[in-house]
């Protein structure tokens, strides 16, 4: 398995990879525009220093996986926290230890991190035990957003 940064190259397969953890029913529990994942690839490319990703493959080349991070400062923590923000593993890949290399490569390229946190359905029993396995333990805090209409998609 390779796990590398996403190029411009593999626009296509991040856009089919988003979609895939969006459709399939335990990573979010409401709906996200397909046009989110074009902004984010966008601006992957351009080198915003709020999001980083990593793309896992087979050696041929088949893409595995993803993971999406959100990068921040935390006053709470003492440093850079790193969001999982989507961490997704193909049907085809899972119980290969897919998801596990993912978070392992998260944690060896972000070692100054003073956090790591990621968010999981209640129903996403399978992520929950492999984040707990990895060390995560969960908050007692409730999640509250406030959302803006993003831009309209460019046509």
């Amino acid at each position: 398995m390779v796990i590398r940064k996403f190029t411009r190259a593999d626009e296509d397969t991040y856009l089919a990879l988003a979609a895939a953890f969006y459709q399939d029913g335990d990573a979010v529990d409401h709906v996200v525009p397909a046009h989110h994942a074009q902004r984010t690839f966008a601006a992957l490319m351009e080198g915003t220093p709020y999001a980083d990703a990593l793309l896992a493959e087979d050696e041929d080349g088949t893409p595995l996986g993803f993971v999406l991070l959100a990068l921040t400062w935390s006053n709470e923590a003492g440093g850079l926290t790193v969001w999982i923000e989507e961490l997704f593993v193909h049907d085809r890949a899972r119980g290969r230890g897919v998801g596990r290399a993912l978070m392992d490569a998260v944690r060896a390229a972000y070692p100054e991190a003073a956090r790591f946190r990621l968010e999981v359905t209640a129903d996403n029993v399978r992520a929950t035990r492999m984040y707990r396995a990895r060390g995560y333990v969960p908050l007692a805090y409730d999640q509250m957003i406030l959302d803006f209409p993003p831009p309209k998609p460019q046509e």
